[in-house]
Formats: structure tokens, C-alpha cells, sequence
């Protein structure tokens, strides 16, 4: 009898443990979109298949995100050796063109393709182009875009 009472009480003390600890643990489900519009600046300079291939599908992931949904606008700078996502002979078309659709703007530093001697022809007809890609950055940040660098 006293046995089963201690086992009792160990299991009752135990469980209340548990129920303590489960009402300690704070519940953590994110950020809330409280704004109305969000703009974020992607930014581009690597040459890295994977490096880009993980930027673009980031991309869509933000752009899918339940909480930003239908309310973020996108761009995607390119500069350096990030110019090969541009590139006609490159891997990425289809990927390019389904963010175009969805609304990213894709723009391409001039300094880099004047710097390396690459024609713009050399790159797909739907890319933008901007003087500078610091100058993008910078211009962005002032507007209170998010500049993200994968």
C-alpha cells in the first residue's frame, strides 16, 4: 500500500511537471504582416549555380508566404558574376520568367557588363538594366526596401 502511494505520488508529481513546463513554453508562429505593402531588394553577385538557384526559389518563397501574399514587391539586382543568371546560355529562363510573371522586376548592373565587355544581347530581352547595382542598393535602402542577400 505504501508503495503504490509513492509511485502515485512520483507519477502525479511528474505529470504535473510536464503540464508546468508545456505552459511555459511560449508559442512562437512569426511575424504578422500589419502593413499594407512590403518591398524587398534581392540581391544578386555570384556566379554559383546553387548560390542561384537558392536565391530565386527564396524569391518564391517569399512571394508564397501566406503572410506577404498578394502585398510584396520584388526586385532582383544583378551585378559581378552574378550576371550568368542572365545569361541566354545559362540554365535559368523559365525560372526568370515565372518571377517576371508574378510581378519581380529582374535588372542587371551596366558597370558589370561594361566592366567584362558582355552585350546586353548576350542576355534574355526581358532583363532591366540599372546604371549601378550599389546605387540600386543604396537607393532601395533609402526607400525602406529590405535589401536581402541570400
Amino acid at each position: 500500500m505504501k508503495r503504490l502511494s509513492i509511485l502515485t505520488i512520483l507519477f502525479s508529481l511528474s505529470f504535473l511537471g510536464t503540464i508546468r513546463a508545456q505552459e511555459q513554453t511560449p508559442v512562437f508562429s512569426g511575424a504578422i504582416a500589419t502593413l499594407n505593402a512590403y518591398n524587398a531588394l534581392y540581391v544578386l553577385n555570384s556566379g554559383d549555380e546553387k548560390k542561384i538557384s537558392g536565391t530565386l526559389r527564396n524569391i518564391n518563397n517569399a512571394l508564397e508566404d501566406p503572410r506577404l501574399k498578394g502585398k510584396l514587391r520584388v526586385e532582383l539586382i544583378v551585378f559581378g558574376d552574378g550576371v550568368s543568371v542572365y545569361l541566354k546560355t545559362g540554365p535559368f529562363e523559365a525560372s526568370l520568367k515565372e518571377l517576371q510573371q508574378k510581378g519581380v522586376i529582374l535588372a542587371q548592373c551596366e558597370r558589370t557588363l561594361a566592366q567584362r565587355k558582355i552585350e546586353k544581347s548576350s542576355l534574355f530581352p526581358f532583363v532591366s538594366y540599372v546604371p549601378s547595382a550599389n546605387g540600386e542598393i543604396i537607393l532601395r535602402h533609402y526607400e525602406g526596401w529590405a535589401i536581402v542577400h541570400p
